[in-house]
């Protein structure tokens, strides 16, 4: 057995669900959405987008690296909430980084969007009144910035990283961090991704490219928790949501010698560039992708329990992604669960929640429902409907593809 082959010491992650997991997980697996209405930025008359998934407050009491002196300087909420599952989830794994340990630690901490909040807050007091920017608007917009919080907050001193690709950047990061063990440069990794993208042009330029929830023209909008419909006949874009997620993994070696229990590994991993489009996802590579992801894992299609779906409730998206699935599964598609239908689509951070979803729906046996579905005639796919299911798992794939043909693919496993 490889014992440089990553397992899943733990897991945290804030979503529109909620902030602690439990909460979300309960909320998720009774089908409850956590979209309503947007109201980070006062709305214009007009303005294309009224809904969104958005991340409820937390107390911030309990951490004191999230007291407000220590976040002054630190305005985007990607800094906080990335911190806070990071924290979460180490202490969850029982893994402490010691002096000893941490530069065999490697950090690979993504973002897609970034705080482009700060950057845009600060260009608009310059037009408005002249006023100069405070010194840490620089690095809160700079993307490498929340691994490198990541580190300063761990003491993590192994290789460090922020990986970017688009809404496939949680995956990724996961990838990078199994190849630097697996490589033997490092033996632990703190993996992840967040976005809180709900910033008044970065919203409306999401509906001016018609990726956003819009209704049918002469139509009353749906409520909002009804919006996001995955793989349904009638869905019509995304609904902009945020969140974080940290998984952290070892190699199984180094959880072994230090005690660690899991209960997951990271069986097989694929990433492939379209080379075809900004925007639309291209078959062949998407394919190709999926089932790399699987003959990397040591198995082959029919091995495969569960799907957690990219989904992210596009026309030409969806289709590509049920279209692919059945290229390579045939027939025997495995159920499909979408969980942007629950929460909405937090760009770079969505696949690290729904992989963190995936993995705690194999350790209870459950897949989660895809909510809001009526099915399409094109798309001939189990979307698990009717509400949570209970299915034992032994290996699940994870799907996140990513504007600029960025494509990335998990498999887990369960181990006991």
């Amino acid at each position: 057995m490889d014992d440089r082959r990553p397992v899943i010491l733990g897991y945290d992650a804030v979503s529109p669900l909620g902030t602690e997991l439990e909460t979300q997980w309960g909320r998720a697996a009774s089908g409850e959405s956590g979209v309503g209405e947007l109201t980070r930025f006062p709305l214009r008359e007009g303005f294309p987008v009224r809904i969104a998934g958005q991340v409820p407050a937390f107390d911030a009491a309990p951490y004191p690296f999230l007291k407000p002196r220590e976040l002054a300087h630190w305005t985007s909420p990607i800094f906080p909430h990335s911190l806070l599952v990071v924290h979460r989830a180490l202490r969850r794994a029982g893994l402490e980084i010691t002096p000893e340990l941490a530069p065999r630690v490697a950090v690979t901490f993504g973002t897609a969007i970034g705080g482009l909040d700060a950057l845009i807050a600060a260009d608009r007091g310059l037009v408005a009144t002249g006023k100069l920017p405070q010194p840490f608007m620089n690095p809160n917009s700079c993307i490498n910035m929340a691994s490198g919080k990541v580190s300063i907050l761990t003491g993590a001193t192994g290789p460090i990283a922020s990986i970017i690709t688009a809404c496939a950047t949680g995956c990724s990061s996961l990838i990078l961090g199994a190849l630097f063990i697996s490589q033997g440069m490092a033996d632990a990794a703190v993996c992840g991704a967040v976005d809180f993208p709900l910033v008044e042009p970065i919203v409306a330029g999401f509906a001016t490219m018609n990726g956003t929830y819009r209704p049918k023209e002469g139509e009353q909008p749906l409520p909002p928790g009804e919006a996001s419909r995955p793989f349904s006949v009638d869905r019509r874009g995304f609904v902009v949501s945020e969140g974080a997620g940290c998984i952290v993994i070892a190699s199984r070696g180094v959880a072994r010698a230090h005690g660690l229990p899991y209960n997951a590994e990271l069986a097989g991993w694929a990433m492939t560039a379209d080379a075809h489009h900004v925007v639309a996802p291209h078959l062949p590579t998407v394919t190709r992708c999926i089932a790399e992801a699987v003959r990397h894992a040591g198995i082959g299609p029919g091995d495969i329990a569960a799907v957690n779906a990219h989904a992210a409730s596009t026309k030409v998206g969806d289709q590509v992604e049920a279209d692919a699935l059945r290229a390579v599964f045939g027939a025997n598609t495995p159920p499909v669960s979408a969980n942007k239908s629950l929460m909405g689509h937090a760009m770079g951070a969505t696949s690290a929640i729904e992989s963190i979803f995936a993995l705690e729906g194999m350790r209870r046996g459950v897949l989660l429902p895809t909510i809001n579905h009526r099915p399409d005639p094109a798309i001939d796919l189990d979307c698990v409907s009717e509400g949570a299911r209970p299915l034992s798992q032994e290996f699940v794939l994870k799907n996140a593809f990513g504007f600029g043909g960025c494509n990335a693919c998990l498999v887990f496993r369960r181990v006991n």
